[in-house]
């Protein structure tokens, strides 16, 4: 099989690899925008509106559509999508991107129609999968699904003109679209993947993560009323007070999950780090709704700690263990967590701090390009290369 029918064998292929290149790509034009070296992205929105999109319904909605089109077949025990349905997928994804990109020179509508589309096509896909074995734990992923179209959705109507003020309404909730998606899914692969782990390494039982149903019960209620608060303009005060108790129930959730005994497994430590930043970034989020501290500095953390941090975790948990490789994440990538952390930590010091607020700004930049270069490099053999025959690790 060649490389390029191989990249469309299997969904995590193709979007984990265009998620990463992506990444790279339109992390540079912002960092030449930034530097004033370079023209930035004036083709499309304004600079500042294109890079928030971008990062949330460009690259974050790649790193989703690879994880769903591997995911829901195991979790349904159905046949994964064929090569042509991921080749429609991922030519609708990247169609929408150009779509964005080139949006001064296209009519607001027809930019509107691409870029929305592949959302309801992955969408689709995982509904007729999940139909075969349905869970309401599983199909409720459609819901974020959905929460991230209106979000998109709402910046478009204000390109076309057809709203006022309602693409920051979108933008921030597609960010809180995707934190609700990995609090779920984060909540539930940070600790099994630990649990087994400890398992095969022969710890105790009793020093197992453990989860409280009621606290679970309390972060999938506030997963699922915050997206909607944020883009159903809720006063401040209230949208900062679930996001501020959705951070103290992450790190409740995470007391149990025994982080610490990951610090020698990059590979397991990197899901704790996002799931950490999660929790850091709605806390801050929250406070600022009570005008206590910046919005922007909490909002960085969680797109950067938390999605751009558990997406590379999950992405490459994913490539290395569905291309048969052993879960043991190259030093390369162990590096990459490493950089996307301190590009988190140091955007929310930027934001404190105005004198250092460009060059935080251009460090955070490249620490953000390094990270996935380290990605793309470290997985490119599973991510374009043929399945190894011995089991995964």
């Amino acid at each position: 099989m060649g490389v390029a029918n191989r990249l469309f064998s299997e969904g995590f292929r193709v979007f984990f690899l265009a998620a990463g290149l992506y990444a790279v790509i339109t992390g540079l034009v912002w960092e030449l925008f930034l530097s004033g070296i370079g023209p930035g992205p004036e083709f499309g929105p304004p600079p500042v509106m294109w890079h928030a999109h971008e990062m949330i319904f460009g690259y974050a909605s790649a790193a989703i559509g690879g994880f769903f089109l591997t995911a829901v077949p195991s979790w349904t025990n159905t046949e994964g999508a064929r090569q042509g349905f991921i080749a429609l997928a991922a030519g609708s994804w990247l169609a929408g991107r150009l779509a964005v990109w080139y949006a001064s020179a296209l009519p607001p509508l027809l930019v509107a129609v691409v870029d929305l589309a592949f959302v309801p096509v992955l969408a689709l896909k995982i509904l007729t999968q999940l139909l075969k074995r349905p869970k309401p734990q599983n199909v409720m992923f459609l819901l974020f699904l959905v929460y991230l179209w209106v979000a998109n959705l709402l910046v478009h109507l204000e390109w076309m003109g057809l709203a006022d003020d309602t693409a920051a309404l979108g933008l921030r909730g597609g960010l809180m679209t995707l934190c609700a998606l990995i609090a779920v899914l984060g909540g539930r692969v940070t600790p099994a993947f630990t649990r087994n782990a400890m398992k095969r390494a022969g710890v105790p039982e009793a020093d197992w993560p453990r989860s409280s149903k009621l606290v679970e019960r309390v972060s999938l209620m506030l997963a699922l009323a915050l997206p909607v608060l944020t883009m159903a303009t809720a006063p401040d005060w209230l949208i900062g007070a679930a996001a501020l108790l959705f951070g103290i129930v992450q790190v409740v959730r995470m007391a149990r999950w025994g982080g610490v005994w990951c610090l020698t497994q990059p590979i397991l430590l990197a899901l704790h780090l996002g799931m950490a930043m999660l929790a850091l970034g709605m806390i801050l989020t929250g406070l600022a709704g009570f005008g206590i501290g910046n919005e922007l500095a909490g909002l960085h953390v969680l797109g950067i700690g938390c999605v751009g941090g558990m997406t590379l975790a999950v992405m490459s948990r994913a490539a290395l263990g569905h291309s048969g490789r052993a879960l043991i994440a190259p030093r390369p990538m162990a590096l990459g967590y490493i950089l996307i952390l301190l590009a988190a930590i140091l955007r929310w010091a930027g934001t404190e701090l105005d004198m250092f607020y460009l060059p935080a700004l251009l460090t955070t930049g490249g620490l953000w390009i390094a990270a996935f270069g380290l990605f793309l490099f470290a997985l490119w053999p599973a991510l374009t290369g043929p399945r190894q025959t011995s089991p995964a690790g």
